[in-house]
């Protein structure tokens, strides 16, 4: 009889506890992302919310652009919530430890959960500006001093942007902007002269002629931009950059719901409607496990801590001393 008990509490422990991994989601998902509408992030948030509803039930995506991606952190870890989930590029976040001494939210509070893809990251300039190259780009800044100006979309790119620029000896202004995604609305018009920023979000006006792709920061051309070099084809490799996109949860979210997600995201992505939608706004799918996510957030950190110390920074001695001044 004793070792009936025994043999029962064997089967039945396990089963239980997969069990128990297996209720979740028991509410409504929530994807939480520092990018506004538009970018690529936005677009896949939004085509995996669809497809995954069919396994999850209801799923929300909410844009809290902004506050170099703060707005979104504080957001995701104010909640503490194993049904709410950060979605966006690692670069949202890779860079805050560089650029501000004191961070507002826990960063041991993400943990990898799924690598989605890889946005394919351009560097581009209005078309009225009459450069047709990153060469003639640096010729140009260099003719004027002072008199260019440059954006991006993260903390990341603007830490490899300016980093580019000390290289090169070039003096541009850089442009701040609470939701990134805009600022292609006046790299159109002519008013930014530099913008580093996903495929997704400049596609529509290159097509129609008035923005100019000059290179991506990606280290092979991108299928969809076969004609487009990359920045080191350009002679400017220190503008390679991985635009690895993912999902965080939680630091306490199990393991077993993390894979459960993982496995999930990564069927997900086999649907060919999906992966062509991907693909035309400049994203290459690359699901991936909790542990390929970190890995390349590991190799992201290890790329901008070369970045930081050609610039000669320290952690936490950017363009903003506390990250408190941002939320202002």
């Amino acid at each position: 009889m004793g070792m009936l008990k025994a043999l029962s509490a064997v089967i039945t422990g396990p089963l239980s506890s997969a069990g128990a991994e297996q209720t979740w989601p028991q509410r409504t998902v929530k994807f939480i992302l520092p990018l506004g509408l538009g970018s690529g992030a936005d677009i896949a948030a939004r085509l995996l919310a669809e497809k995954l509803s069919a396994r999850w039930g209801p799923i929300t995506v909410e844009n809290r652009p902004g506050v170099d991606g703060f707005a979104a952190a504080i957001m995701f870890t104010e909640r503490h919530d194993d049904h709410a989930l950060f979605f966006g590029p690692a670069a949202a976040l890779t860079a805050h430890p560089y650029r501000y001494n004191k961070l507002p939210y826990d960063e041991r509070e993400f943990s990898p959960v799924a690598r989605v893809s890889a946005t394919v990251i351009t560097i581009c300039v209005p078309t009225s500006l009459g450069v047709n190259s990153l060469p003639e780009l640096v010729a140009m800044a260099q003719a004027q001093p002072g008199k260019l100006n440059w954006a991006t979309m993260t903390g990341a790119t603007d830490l490899i942007f300016a980093a580019f620029l000390k290289s090169a000896g070039l003096d541009m202004a850089r442009i701040a902007y609470h939701d990134p995604v805009e600022a292609v609305h006046d790299v159109a018009e002519g008013r930014l002269h530099a913008y580093q920023a996903a495929l997704a979000v400049v596609r529509q006006p290159a097509q129609a002629g008035r923005i100019k792709l000059l290179a991506i920061t990606a280290g092979e051309r991108a299928l969809i931009l076969p004609d487009v070099p990359t920045v080191a084809e350009a002679g400017f490799p220190i503008l390679t950059f991985d635009g690895l996109v993912g999902i965080y949860g939680i630091t306490d979210m199990s393991t077993g719901w993390r894979e459960r997600i993982a496995g999930d995201i990564k069927i997900a992505l086999t649907d060919p409607g999906i992966v062509a939608r991907l693909r035309d706004t400049g994203q290459v799918v690359l699901p991936g496990s909790p542990a390929e996510f970190a890995a390349g957030i590991e190799k992201q950190r290890a790329s901008l801590a070369m970045i930081v110390k050609l610039l000669g920074m320290k952690p936490g001695t950017g363009q903003a001393a506390s990250a408190s001044s941002e939320l202002l």
